[in-house]
């Protein structure tokens, strides 16, 4: 019992000495994470509705959007640190080491942010804007500090890496106010092709969605073993590229299903 009553006094001291401040620093510094992480939301959605409001390009919002949201939350990351007694210059200093450190590690992953700093700037695509880059083709959904979101057109969501789309051609297929349908016509040996471009060009022009001007062109591709090619090449804006196709496609079959079958035709040359 002796030995127990010089016990208890030390460990009531030790409680009170460390760890019932400890307990509170702790207690502190989870309810600095959840007030400061709904402030960094709060801050993102009145930034993200200002420039919105100003009518600044949502490409170039999302990614201010994502830059502050990193810095503030290394602020609160410093912050809270410091509810612990850990000096900010020290933080730095150790950061500033780390930095050196994890450079070298994730050289791709800051490459991936320098690239994206440039996609923001040089502005090769904006955000909606369909683009085929890196091997993907889809729709851009959002150009991120390291990352650029993609959605497929059969509604894959996609991830690529900043560096690798910034060093691959980009094909933008938003960037022209009009893109061309290239599609094809093959008519038979015997059946007049002027007569069917005729009929095809006045046709396409009453598609929806068509572009009147360039107006929809029609003619000769060549002249192969099954008779005469045509190529048929209306113009649309790339929001109705789909459609337009299939419309098209429509229209072909329309135009030539009551003309002869195309098939190779062979003449024998006897001597």
């Amino acid at each position: 019992m002796l030995v127990a009553a010089e016990l208890f006094p030390d460990v009531s001291a030790v409680m009170q000495q460390y760890v019932i401040p400890f307990a509170w620093k702790a207690v502190g510094a989870i309810v600095l994470w959840i007030v400061g992480g709904i402030l960094i939301s709060g801050a993102g959605r009145v930034v993200r509705s200002a420039m919105t409001a100003r009518g600044i390009d949502p490409t170039f919002s999302h990614y201010v959007n994502s830059a502050l949201s990193v810095l503030l939350k290394i602020i609160l990351l410093v912050a809270i640190l410091g509810l612990f007694g850990v000096e900010s210059t020290s933080f730095a200093a150790v950061l500033a080491a780390a930095g050196v450190a994890i450079g070298m590690a994730w050289s791709g992953l800051l490459a991936n942010f320098a690239a994206g700093i440039f996609l923001v700037v040089l502005r090769p695509f904006k955000v909606g804007d369909a683009i085929s880059g890196a091997g993907v083709t889809g729709d851009v959904r959002e150009i991120g500090l390291f990352a650029t979101t993609i959605d497929t057109g059969d509604n894959v969501r996609v991830f690529i890496g900043n560096n690798k789309l910034f060093s691959d051609n980009i094909v933008n297929y938003s960037a022209n106010p009009v893109r061309r349908v290239d599609l094809r016509a093959q008519l038979a040996h015997g059946v007049d092709p002027h007569q069917v471009i005729a009929a095809l060009a006045a046709r396409l022009q009453q598609i929806p969605n068509v572009a009147p001007t360039p107006a929809p062109q029609v003619g000769i591709l060549e002249y192969n073993a099954a008779g005469t090619l045509l190529y048929v090449r209306p113009f649309c804006n790339n929001l109705h590229f789909g459609q337009v196709a299939d419309d098209t496609q429509r229209v072909i079959g329309e135009v030539t299903g009551g003309l002869p079958v195309p098939a190779p035709h062979h003449v024998e040359r006897h001597a």
